[in-house]
């Protein structure tokens, strides 16, 4: 399965933005924009559509993004740690070397998303929507997954170390060389998930099995 990538854009084709927060207080819209260097904490940014963007090293930390869409974005080298993208829609987008600590992803759709080296630990996934969707070499420890829709997610050395599964298939999703130890689900939910011998020792005590040593 392919994840499609954000569209092509050239650098010379987007518009430099040296202050992101007037953009985002006046405008609804925005697209084809470059964003490098901004930092920013404590904002709350609602109902905006964001296209053809590429963010390098933008700093958006411990705030409120929520109702946003994001379309056709790259995102280099970001940290948006404790920040909320409740409700958000996320399309054709990539995550390279983020910063990701402690985000609130609740009720998201996600289409099409690459996450790549990226930190996700602490996130709250609950009743996200993800479709094509990437996890590569990329931190989910302590995470939290509820009544989420998944279909074509792909898990490639992604760490997923005490992260929690609560009423959400992972029939055919595939962790056999990701990091799984002390999860939380139950029976009915790994149930047609691909894991490898070491993993299923792990997950044994889940059916109340004890190995006599």
């Amino acid at each position: 399965m392919k994840i499609s990538k954000p569209q092509k854009m050239q650098l010379e084709n987007l518009k430099k933005i040296h202050n992101l927060l007037d953009l985002l207080k006046n405008e609804e819209e925005i697209e084809n924009i470059v964003i490098e260097n901004n930092k920013e904490e404590k904002i709350e940014c609602n109902d905006i559509t964001i296209r053809k963007a590429i963010l390098n090293k933008v700093e958006i930390i411990e705030s409120n993004l929520e109702k946003n869409t994001f379309m056709d974005i790259e995102f280099n080298h970001c940290n948006f740690s404790n920040t909320s993208f409740e409700n958000c829609t996320f399309i054709r987008c990539e995550f390279n070397n983020c910063k990701l600590t402690g985000c609130n992803f609740i009720e998201s759709r996600l289409h099409h998303v690459s996450f790549i080296e990226t930190n996700m630990d602490y996130n709250n996934l609950a009743m996200a929507s993800m479709e094509n969707v990437l996890f590569e070499n990329t931190g989910l420890r302590n995470s939290c997954f509820q009544e989420n829709k998944l279909k074509n997610i792909i898990l490639k050395q992604a760490d997923l170390t005490l992260s929690q599964f609560f009423k959400t298939s992972l029939k055919e999703i595939d962790f056999s060389d990701s990091r799984i130890e002390g999860i939380t689900v139950n029976m009915a939910d790994i149930k047609g998930a691909i894991i490898n011998p070491l993993q299923a020792l792990d997950l044994i005590g889940l059916m109340g099995i004890k190995i006599k040593e």
